[in-house]
């Protein structure tokens, strides 16, 4: 069983790739998102900081960011378990890990504060607009660019040809970009019906979201937003079939 693995090539498509062969499938390595640091550092000035990312928690932990008073938010259970091997306590964490989520998690002690979110320059303007609706005074700072990565795109291919048994989309712009390069190659009709074919998960709603407005069928949207759950669901379901 192929199951294609969309994570960063900067350790994350590794370990994913290990969890895909240790459920017994074989991972297929295409990487759709790449990390291109800003250089920018968040502020230390705010009551609360909110972070929506491992590749984020990374970077502001080389920048030597101090939390000092400030209320530190993570988007989901990835992200604040980043967060505290860096160092950081982190004091919220929303049911729904999505930028609804942390809107509705905030949105009682935010009024009147000033709220630090840093994150990629992809991120959902739910969260910015939400939290500005609630009260908050908020600043963002864009702590790095995701660009898809030259020459990607080979899980089209094998998509197309009907050679996927499963896809773990980890977020929008993976969908986004695995369209994009299947429309570079001039494969993205039998791509999308490979897909279709096969068991396809993806982590949030906002991804799900993304794909199906795509014509993308999407079986699996695990409850906890980790690349693990999402494989071991993906593999299980497509073992099933």
């Amino acid at each position: 069983m192929k199951i294609a693995v969309f994570r960063p090539d900067d350790g994350r498509a590794a370990a994913a790739a290990e969890t895909v062969r240790d459920l017994g499938a074989e991972p297929v390595l295409d990487p759709m998102l790449a990390v291109e640091p800003t250089g920018a550092r968040p502020r230390e000035d705010a009551e609360i900081a909110v972070f929506t990312s491992t590749s984020g928690v990374e970077l502001l932990a080389e920048a030597g960011w101090s939390a000092g008073e400030t209320t530190v938010c993570a988007i989901g259970s990835s992200t604040a378990e980043a967060l505290r091997e860096a160092g950081y306590e982190v004091e919220v964490v929303p049911e729904q890990y999505s930028s609804a989520g942390l809107v509705e998690a905030l949105a009682d002690r935010v009024g009147g504060v000033r709220v630090e979110v840093a994150r990629s320059d992809h991120g959902s303007a739910v969260l910015l607009d939400g939290l500005e609706d609630a009260g908050a005074y908020v600043h963002e700072t864009t702590l790095y660019r995701l660009v898809r990565p030259e020459g990607a795109g080979s899980s089209a291919d094998l998509a197309a040809r009907g050679q996927l048994a499963g896809a773990c989309f980890t977020a929008s712009m993976t969908v986004e970009n695995f369209l994009a390069s299947a429309d570079e190659r001039g494969v993205r009709a039998p791509a999308v019906a490979g897909l279709n074919d096969a068991v396809v998960g993806c982590i949030g709603e906002p991804t799900r979201e993304r794909a199906e407005r795509a014509g993308i069928e999407v079986d699996v949207v695990p409850e906890v937003a980790s690349f693990e759950a999402l494989a071991e669901a993906v593999v299980e379901q497509a073992r099933d079939r």
